[in-house]
């Protein structure tokens, strides 16, 4: 009987050339349209910025040259009265003071709304408050600024108070000239400040981050949810465990993008914060500044250097937005949600 396996095999022969074979791929029509449609677009976006960037340091050459590093330390905005009289310090730190605030009041609500809307509440509600959220996304910068002009402002005076009594003693940055204690002190040194304008954007923010959010954690293995539950875990411990870790990236990207537009918030911080050219470290205090906000109130009125000096400190920011959401991008890359979406 003829062995079963010999028939099997195949038969080689011992000089025989070596034959590999080219897997060839046969793209059809439309997916060549589709993706160079796709590489031009990335194309586009990617041009668009270096011409964005290009056109504000052309602009801004006259008054960095003539500023030099001084621009970087000067608090004062005199373009016009020469080098040495204006530079972006004070902007630059009340630029970052009010994304401080607006940031730290969003991490909690935007990762509480995502939270709660992906893994708490009743399926019929969770679509309503979806449309909610992404419905506050939506709302004009405008709305948000008369909103904390005419009323957060005022009715906020009593907490900025209390934070100026509690903790003004032991954190500097949560102190006010003068004695917050005096009955006689006037009210409006707590109106107009950095910590107002922090609250407003952070409410502006925090949509886009938990929309982000809640789309990430939804996208969490339904095997490593059951898993979880399998060892003994309540719903809680699994959020923990599971949902959180996995949605790592979402919710850094979120934060991130949200920070982004904190940092380039412009209407709502001119029409509520008294802008002030000098390092202002109280934040519950009167009085503040952005650089955004001192582009738009002093460009109607610039002379032709002051408009170059606007347009240095518009370039600033632009840089600061590329670091800071390059710098996301490279953190979300690493973390286990922003591979798989990669993926």
């Amino acid at each position: 009987m003829t062995d079963s396996t010999a028939l099997l095999s195949p038969i080689v022969e011992p000089d025989a050339p070596e034959v590999r074979r080219k897997a060839e791929t046969h793209r059809s029509g439309a997916d060549l349209a589709f993706r160079g449609i796709a590489r031009g677009a990335g194309f586009a976006v990617l041009a668009i910025m270096i011409l964005v960037g290009g056109f504000l340091a052309l602009r801004a050459t006259d008054a960095l040259k003539s500023a030099g590093w001084s621009f970087f330390t000067v608090q004062a905005w005199d373009p016009d009265a020469g080098p040495g009289n204006f530079g972006i310090l004070s902007v630059l730190v009340g630029t970052m003071l009010i994304a401080g605030v607006a940031i730290s009041i969003a991490i909690p609500l935007s990762i509480g709304t995502a939270l709660y809307i992906s893994e708490y509440a009743p399926r019929k509600l969770r679509s309503t408050l979806t449309a909610v959220i992404d419905l506050m996304a939506a709302v004009p910068s405008v709305i948000y600024g008369l909103w904390g002009f005419f009323f957060l402002q005022w009715q906020g005076i009593d907490l900025s108070k209390w934070l100026a009594k509690a903790f003004g003693g032991w954190l500097p940055f949560l102190s006010v000239e003068g004695d917050p204690n005096d009955p006689l002190a006037t009210e409006t040194m707590f109106t107009s400040s950095t910590f107002i304008v922090g609250i407003v954007v952070s409410l502006m923010i925090t949509p886009i981050a938990a929309s982000i959010m809640r789309e990430v954690f939804s996208q969490t293995p339904m095997g490593e949810r059951e898993g979880a539950y399998a060892l003994g875990a309540t719903r809680t411990g699994m959020v923990a465990m599971v949902v959180i870790p996995f949605g790592r990236g979402g919710i850094i990207g979120g934060l991130m993008l949200g920070l982004g537009r904190a940092l380039g918030e412009t209407i709502a911080v001119y029409m509520i914060i008294s802008l002030v050219t000098k390092v202002q470290p109280h934040i519950l205090e009167n009085g503040g500044s952005s650089i955004s906000a001192l582009i738009a109130s002093r460009y109607g009125d610039a002379s032709g250097f002051g408009l170059s000096a606007l347009m240095a400190a518009g370039l600033v920011l632009f840089l600061f937005t590329l670091i800071i959401n390059f710098a996301a991008a490279s953190i979300v890359s690493r973390s286990r949600s922003g591979a798989a979406s990669d993926g």
